[in-house]
């Protein structure tokens, strides 16, 4: 048996056993991140942020455009004038999705303990955050991240077989239902998406932006923040006007709870809620009080 060959079982077993070491995450496992927000003042950032204004006309000037491949086009036609009605499964493809990141990169770190990175970055897991007010979802996992080439490959083509095997039985059938039934990964997220934003940093290459509106074509470009994730992928979801539920706690929790039956890595929902808190006044405002009593 070659050294190259014993080397790989050696890494397989390892992977078997950090695998098999990692609980399984249920409905009653899954994390709330809750903050107390004080009366009248701003949500405390959870690093889960959108990108202001400024940010997003520097990614307009600088990115890239690319066309979709013909197949993901057909594929989001599909997705986009469906009438099928069980859109949560996107969820459970973006939780496989960040899961299967998370996989990765814990792979290449048993030969490269340095590949983890250190302190929050270091931490194996995905978040979810909805906001009510701006009708967003953002997932946010700490896996190995996407290389430029990465991105225009893996969501500008068709790369899942499975995929492919979809859209050949929805030629036969034109059943809606088949969405649920195969799954089609990524692209599931415009089942109720108006646009979406991919943020991405792989250990070799910068942080880069993903920008669609499911129009035929997609952008790339550096972010202008520089490095604000560490490692991973961000996604961040503009929900439809129908799909609104999607940022909201609760069904958040109940949907992690039914599609990570078999993650092996933690998943917390953040909350925030009001506070009001008592707060002593100092000596001026005390005196101003006493003077309009």
């Amino acid at each position: 048996m070659s050294v190259d060959l014993l080397i790989l079982l050696a890494l397989t077993v390892a992977l078997q056993v950090v695998f098999s070491s990692a609980p399984l995450v249920s409905a009653e496992d899954v994390e709330i991140a809750d903050v107390d927000v004080d009366g009248g003042e701003a949500v405390p950032d959870s690093g889960l942020s959108l990108l202001s204004a400024e940010e997003e006309a520097a990614l307009a000037s600088a990115g890239s455009k690319h066309t979709f491949g013909a197949e993901v086009n057909k594929l989001m036609q599909i997705i986009i004038n469906s009438l099928y009605t069980n859109n949560e499964v996107f969820l459970r493809e973006l939780i496989s999705n960040a899961s299967d990141a998370l996989d990765k990169i814990r792979f290449l770190s048993l030969t490269d303990a340095s590949a983890l990175g250190e302190g929050e970055t270091a931490k194996l897991q995905i978040k979810l955050q909805g906001d009510v007010e701006k009708n967003t979802l953002t997932i946010t996992d700490s896996g190995v991240g996407m290389t430029k080439a990465d991105l225009v490959a893996n969501l500008g083509t068709i790369a899942q077989s499975g995929t492919k095997d979809f859209l050949q039985k929805f030629q036969e059938y034109s059943d809606s239902n088949l969405i649920g039934q195969f799954g089609v990964g990524f692209y599931s997220v415009f089942l109720v998406a108006d646009a979406v934003t991919v943020v991405t940093k792989n250990n070799a290459d910068v942080q880069l932006v993903w920008q669609s509106t499911a129009d035929g074509s997609f952008t790339v470009a550096e972010d202008p923040r520089g490095n604000t994730l560490g490692r991973g992928t961000q996604i961040i979801i503009h929900l439809k006007e129908d799909a609104s539920e999607y940022a909201q706690v609760e069904t958040l929790k109940r949907l992690v709870g039914k599609y990570s039956e078999f993650i092996t890595f933690p998943i917390a929902v953040w909350s925030s809620h009001p506070e009001t808190k008592e707060v002593p006044m100092d000596a001026d405002e005390l005196a101003e009080q006493l003077e309009l009593e």
